[in-house]
């Protein structure tokens, strides 16, 4: 992404907002506007509702609900007060704070989320949130304590009480008092009047704001794990085959499956290295000698050089998956009650994370696995008897006195285990508030732990680029390497030096995997000319 760019506003219209502009907005801070049709929908709707309760109409959270309140109580002291102390008794997080990007994406998706026009909130919300991001106030929101049954109810209410002046906004990565800052900005805390309060905590926003961020950086890595798995087949003297477009495009036509092998061949193209069996065939007809069994040698490789496709495919078909639950999400309505021009309110559940949280999951079991696929190939270019290779790739021909890379396997090998205990949490419903959320998502724990596995697995991937690099240097193949092979193993090499002898190894996994977390795998790969899908 380019400067301009990331300058470029996001124009939030409740419809087309995607997960790459609530990307800019969270990491990049590009600016955001919110669309005038969104504003004069929020408009429509506030009118409609404020209509609906003088007509003496039910309407949950004004006239039925929470406080038993009645709609005579609309346009008086009641109306801010039940509102704001809404807002008080559900900003009760606990745990670690939300990190800012993740913040501005959870900010970021409940401004989309308003601006649908249905939610009966004033426009004047609606600027407020685009107000906070555009001047990079930034709500603290607590990691613990949504169901994502009625959405996700805490988390959104610690950005509502900063919107009443309450809370706690971030500077410098920590807490601080909200009110201060926004007077610093010379900004008046909103008095929230009717169903502000209640819309603005009632939704899917925290775990679709997390998500969108989970599968954004979930993409790069997928890309990242395959930009490393060329780099090792061709070290290891694979075979090109199991990439052939006619297996994939024709023969099995999943949509991960077809990139996946498509990105393969891109990564191969240009190799001396991997085996290209047509080209064998070939020679051994022109030699006369009938003889072409010796490919047998490198068509039955291991499933981690040949499956390919179809497990990395896989993991991309989930991506897929998540990325379109969440991009519909992102543009839905997803409080109650909604408001519709001439229609009967609807009481509904919109505000159920459901979707979310088995996306969330799926994802979670996708990248686990992705994690496990790179670990079993560190393991093989470490034992001499799969590669080929000196053991544990020492380099100085000393193995008894130096263990190369046998304990930087321990930590991919532990985060694989530790990855396999996270499982789903979108089962794990347990029934709250007097039992009439019986049934719960826990969608935002989903969406976390699907951070978490993403965030171990660049650690397993750190090790795997590391040892490619080292079975580069210690095979002596470079000069055959593809130009993405070369591109790959000269960005580790501009990381880590090659390992002579055994040193302290924790910095250089920290180091590349720091590289992998911020995508600069991916900017060397387009820096050779390779463009991944």
């Amino acid at each position: 992404m380019t400067l301009n760019d990331t300058n470029l506003p996001v124009d939030f219209d409740g419809e087309k907002v995607d997960i790459p502009g609530i990307r800019r907005v969270a990491e990049e801070r590009a600016p955001v506007n919110v669309a005038p049709a969104a504003l004069t929908r929020a408009a429509t709707s506030r009118q409609q509702f404020e209509d609906t309760v003088a007509d003496g109409v039910p309407v949950y959270g004004v006239t039925t609900g929470y406080g038993e309140m009645i709609y005579m109580l609309v346009g008086t002291a009641k109306e801010n007060e039940l509102q704001t102390n809404l807002v008080r008794s559900h900003s009760a997080g606990v745990g670690p704070i939300f990190a800012e990007d993740e913040a501005r994406a959870i900010v970021a998706a409940r401004l989309n989320a308003l601006s649908r026009g249905y939610s009966a909130v004033r426009p004047e919300l609606l600027e407020r949130l685009a107000l906070y991001l555009n001047l990079g106030i930034t709500p603290a929101i607590p990691e613990i304590g949504s169901l994502g049954a009625s959405g996700d109810l805490g988390p959104l209410a610690h950005i509502a009480s900063t919107v009443i002046g309450e809370g706690y906004v971030l500077r410098d990565g920590q807490k601080t008092p909200t009110g201060p800052v926004l007077a610093e900005h010379g900004i008046e805390p909103l008095k929230l009047r009717f169903k502000e309060g209640l819309a603005l905590i009632n939704g899917t926003s925290a775990m679709t704001g997390l998500g969108c961020l989970n599968v954004a950086r979930a993409a790069d890595q997928v890309r990242q794990a395959e930009i490393v798995t060329a780099l090792v087949v061709e070290t290891l003297l694979g075979s090109k085959s199991p990439f052939q477009a006619e297996g994939h495009d024709v023969a099995r036509p999943h949509r991960g499956q077809i990139d996946n092998a498509a990105n393969m061949r891109a990564l191969l193209d240009g190799t001396q290295l991997a085996v290209d069996h047509a080209q064998l065939r070939k020679e051994a007809q022109e030699q006369q000698s009938g003889d072409v069994s010796r490919t047998d040698v490198y068509i039955q490789k291991a499933y981690t050089l040949r499956a390919i496709p179809q497990v990395v495919g896989a993991v991309r078909d989930t991506l897929y998956y998540a990325t379109a639950t969440l991009e519909t999400e992102l543009n839905s309505s997803n409080d109650n009650p909604l408001f519709f021009e001439g229609k009967e309110v609807f009481h509904g559940a919109n505000f159920h994370g459901q979707p979310v949280a088995f996306a969330m999951d799926y994802l979670t079991i996708a990248l686990t696995q992705l994690g496990v696929f790179s670990e079993r190939r560190t393991n093989r270019l470490l034992n001499r008897y799969l590669s080929g290779l000196p053991e544990f790739l020492v380099a100085s021909g000393e193995p008894g006195l130096n263990s190369g890379f046998a304990g930087a396997q321990y930590p991919a090998t532990a985060l694989v285990a530790e990855n396999r205990t996270i499982g789903p949490a979108s089962t794990q419903s347990v029934p709250s508030n007097g039992d009439n959320q019986d049934v719960v998502s826990m969608g935002l724990i989903s969406a976390r732990n699907a951070r978490r596995v993403l965030s171990n697995n660049n650690y397993i991937l750190a090790v795997e680029f590391l040892a490619a690099a080292q079975a580069v240097d210690v095979s002596g193949r470079y000069d055959g390497l593809s130009p993405a092979g070369k591109a790959t193993y000269e960005l580790v090499r501009e990381l880590v030096p090659t390992l002579e002898r055994d040193r302290y190894m924790a910095d250089d996994i920290e180091q590349v995997a720091d590289a992998l977390s911020r995508g600069q795998f991916l900017e060397s790969a387009r820096r050779a000319n390779i463009e991944l899908r």
